[in-house]
């Protein structure tokens, strides 16, 4: 996958990204005092090609001028109706408020429909209080089942 939005490049993850992805979703929890847990709710960007690759999910990266500036994933759950989790969407400060987040919560949105999913479901944190806006602002609606310590909402969405 590659797709580009003014001079972002978005494009599926690769093996080579593994360290550079750890250390920008690890430097944005902290920007928000907010823990990376590698053994926990973070194990997945250790192991992308388990969680992801190998479950019918997709991990993107977006780059800016050559360097890694965001991601956004999502994969398949057992909850809901044919269901996926949208996870791991950061932006690091400086490409926020360009509109970067909502193209790639579209473009995940329309993928997953390709895809034939029929719900998206995010867990958040109130303290991300751009993310928060960005789902409600996309007709993602507050519902209960919390399964993520350091979360605090979630979020679903049925797709047409």
């Amino acid at each position: 996958m590659r797709k580009v939005y003014k001079d972002f490049i978005i494009r599926s993850w690769e093996s080579g990204d593994r360290q550079v992805v750890q250390d920008l979703i690890a430097s944005v929890l902290a920007e928000y005092r907010l823990t990376c847990e590698p053994e926990g709710a973070d194990v997945d960007v250790w192991e992308v090609e388990k969680y992801y690759l190998n479950k019918n999910g997709e991990f993107w990266v977006v780059e800016q001028h050559q360097n890694l500036v965001g991601t956004a994933a999502y994969y398949p759950i057992n909850r809901g109706t044919n269901a996926v989790e949208i996870r791991k969407m950061y932006l690091q400060p400086q490409v926020r408020g360009l509109g970067l987040g909502k193209y790639l919560l579209t473009q995940l949105e329309q993928e997953i429909h390709t895809r034939g999913f029929q719900e998206i479901w995010i867990e958040t944190a109130t303290v991300l209080t751009e993310a928060v806006k960005l789902y409600e602002n996309h007709g993602y609606q507050p519902t209960t089942g919390v399964e993520t310590r350091r979360c605090d909402r979630i979020y679903k969405k049925t797709l047409p």
